[in-house]
């Protein structure tokens, strides 16, 4: 069976939960306003696209490939990117929503998440060495057995994690985060 090879396309505004779309790979493409939600991108591979104002809620991921992927102003919920492809996975998120999502043992160094809302999201074993969390919403996120060093917290906020159970060297918090790393404690900070 060939695969096919899609490269430098737009696509915009197409619902793709009406109409799959097609097993290949797809390099330096663009997503443009797609609807995803629930739809099945099982064993494709996006290196170099950019997703952007899409909606892949609940998308099956099974053995996806993302090599240098952006996604932007997305709407990403539930979504198990630990189901993907994990070799030279790389992705950045920009102003999405990425609740309930799970990223469970992926290696994610160097990840950017700018200003996202990542309510409840699942990082637990996850190596996110020099990932910067810059004004994202980290509410009942869970870190949890994480390789944390040199990440950047400095302007996250509403996150909680024991230092005592993740790898935190050289990690980048405000005054204002350290009190995350308390939290366990239940002490009084006034």
């Amino acid at each position: 069976m060939n695969t096919q090879f899609i490269t430098d396309q737009t696509f915009k505004g197409i619902d793709f939960t009406s109409h799959r779309l097609s097993k290949g790979e797809y390099e330096n493409c663009i997503f443009d306003s797609c609807t995803f939600s629930k739809a099945d991108i099982s064993n494709i591979a996006f290196m170099e696209c950019v997703f952007t104002d899409c909606d892949l809620s609940n998308v099956n991921l099974k053995n996806t490939t993302f090599k240098e992927t952006d996604f932007k102003g997305c709407k990403l919920l539930g979504i198990h990117f630990d189901h993907c492809n994990d070799f030279l996975l790389s992705f950045n998120f920009f102003e999405c929503t990425l609740n309930l999502s799970s990223f469970y043992k992926l290696k994610l160094k160097n990840t950017t998440f700018d200003n996202c809302k990542m309510i409840s999201v699942d990082f637990a074993e996850t190596d996110l060495t020099e990932t910067i969390f810059d004004c994202c919403n980290l509410e009942s996120a869970l870190f949890e057995n994480c390789n944390l060093e040199k990440a950047d917290f400095r302007t996250a906020f509403n996150f909680t994690m024991d230092p005592e159970k993740n790898k935190i060297a050289k990690a980048k918090f405000s005054k204002q985060g350290v009190l995350g790393l308390l939290k366990k404690y239940n002490i009084q900070i006034t």
